[in-house]
């Protein structure tokens, strides 16, 4: 039997059926999934997407149709039926019978027990994602919920809890560039993320300690949506290493096991601290990326385009952004002790070839960087003096210090 078709206000009520239900239940703004969960005809190979509630992705108008083969196109047609195939957030029907089922259990619990049912025994320091957070971990956590129930069964939480991890991943080369399989282990009775570059290898190539551990998913800069960043320590600078997996679940049981060993560390570390306290210091992302242009100390020499990554108080630059060291860091302090940032450039500077600079000063010295628009000008001054105006915690004064005296 054919779907009936819908006339425009038709359509119109089905839209306003669908914002209420995403004001009623928040946890369909993560999904997407058939208008035919709603209980309503389908209009033709029309669909909803739920990815984007905001509006950038949430319909799919039929001036879209013409477009289905032009490669700039937003929207990639599947005649499904009931399934939104726009090219970002488009969902394999698959699995639609245990989001049917989730959706029609909150329709007719509420949201808030819904909650209490699946989400009881969520760890304190599993991630819980947010609208901002890429795909893979919105869509995981949705699927740990409501297909594996892993917050309601503790021993499906094993693979991220054991304290213990081991397995293959795909890692980027660091002079080559290419992805080779290797072993990684995480242990959190050693404290250390380790990899071998042979499965029967003895040694291991590297070890990461988890007190200067972190990871954050970079599926745009890796090029896979499984794409994982791990940075650490090695003497006293930053290491890049970059990962993915195939398999979606995995990777993320690798990332939620990475925060596991960090908060077991940190309640060892901080006896006094509560969750709340520990939990925002498990893993981070990047406050900003990008490009600018830099010059050196005497600033006399020729800007250069590098990466630069904002992590906490320390900017790192780089010639490419998937090195697996920085050219160099720059500690960021805060404005009670002399860190100031300013939009533009000393008038004596030259050699730059963007327009909009930045200048940063320090105790010791000024920082001069150029930038190739003035909305990232101002999205960097941001992050700079978000950094600025918070007062310095006490171990970041040790961190300044190896700073100052780093050769």
């Amino acid at each position: 039997m054919q779907p009936k078709s819908l006339g425009n206000r038709a359509i119109s009520e089905r839209q306003k059926e669908l914002s209420a239900r995403i004001a009623q239940f928040p946890f369909l703004s993560l999904l997407s999934y058939p208008r035919a969960q709603l209980g309503s005809e389908v209009a033709g190979d029309q669909s909803v997407c739920l990815l984007d509630p905001s509006g950038g992705c949430s319909w799919a108008p039929s001036s879209h149709r013409g477009e289905a083969g032009r490669i700039n196109s937003p929207w990639r047609w599947k005649r499904r039926g009931t399934s939104c195939s726009c090219r970002t957030c488009w969902r394999d029907r698959a699995t639609t019978s245990a989001r049917t089922a989730a959706i029609q259990l909150m329709a007719a619990m509420g949201n808030s027990a819904a909650k209490a049912k699946y989400e009881q025994k969520v760890p304190a320091f599993y991630y819980r994602p947010t609208h901002t957070d890429c795909k893979l971990l919105r869509e995981q956590w949705i699927r740990a919920k409501y297909e594996r129930n892993e917050f309601e069964f503790i021993e499906k939480q094993e693979p991220y809890s054991a304290g213990y991890r081991e397995g293959f991943l795909w890692k980027r080369g660091r002079d080559n560039g290419q992805f080779l399989s290797r072993k990684f282990v995480l242990s959190e009775r050693e404290g250390a993320l380790k990899y071998f570059n042979k499965q029967d290898a003895r040694d291991p190539k590297a070890i990461m300690k988890i007190e200067t551990l972190n990871a954050t998913f970079q599926p745009a800069k890796i090029g896979n949506p499984c794409g994982l960043q791990i940075t650490y320590l090695k003497d006293n600078s930053t290491r890049n290493i970059f990962v993915y997996h195939s398999d979606a679940k995995e990777m993320v049981d690798w990332f939620n096991a990475i925060r596991a060993a960090r908060f077991h560390y940190l309640q060892v570390a901080f006896p006094g601290a509560s969750d709340e306290e520990l939990v925002p210091k498990l893993t981070r992302s990047f406050m900003k990326e990008g490009f600018m242009e830099k010059t050196g100390p005497k600033h006399t020499e020729g800007f250069k385009k590098r990466w630069f990554t904002m992590d906490d108080r320390r900017l790192m630059y780089f010639k490419d952004p998937l090195d697996a060291y920085a050219r160099g860091e720059v500690f960021i302090g805060s404005k009670e002790n002399s860190y100031t940032v300013l939009a533009g450039l000393p008038p004596s500077t030259q050699g730059y070839h963007w327009n909009h600079g930045i200048t940063i000063v320090t105790p010791d010295r000024k920082f001069l960087f150029a930038c190739e628009t003035e909305a990232e000008q101002q999205d960097w001054i941001a992050a700079f003096q978000r950094v600025i105006n918070r007062p310095m915690r006490p171990q970041e004064y040790a961190v300044e210090a190896h700073f100052k005296h780093k050769p």
